[in-house]
């Protein structure tokens, strides 16, 4: 889309939060496109134009979980994430009755903010 992607999601009056990246399920990626998408969650029954080259798209509810860093240097972003990443990796949901979903809904993430730590998230369901 270009370098002002997050300008133009930012834009949105109607978003209900901040843009986010998202890694989609294999069955949520459209023909054509990526993997990774960025967007904006917008109220259901959304009617008003959406800008040109973008896709409106309904994802199922979900639980996530969301996991977040310290905070750090904003030069120093891809170290944060990457760090952040690997302690999910190594994280067993399953002490909290949950096992990973990663085929329910995508995983996503905030923009990264040095002042807030990095933020992601991954979907989760219960075990029964």
């Amino acid at each position: 889309m270009g370098c002002d992607i997050w300008s133009v999601l930012s834009s949105v009056k109607e978003a209900m939060y901040e843009p986010i990246g998202m890694w989609l399920p294999e069955h949520l990626i459209k023909d054509g496109t990526s993997k990774y998408v960025q967007g904006v969650e917008v109220p259901t029954g959304y009617t008003n134009d959406i800008p040109e080259g973008y896709d409106l798209i309904e994802l199922p509810p979900c639980n996530l979980m969301i996991f977040q860093g310290e905070p750090y240097d904003d030069e120093d972003f891809m170290e944060a994430i990457g760090e952040v990443q690997s302690h999910i990796e190594k994280f067993d949901p399953s002490i909290y009755g949950y096992q990973w979903d990663s085929d329910a809904a995508p995983r996503f993430q905030l923009a990264p903010m040095g002042y807030r730590g990095y933020i992601e998230a991954r979907p989760v369901k219960a075990i029964n």
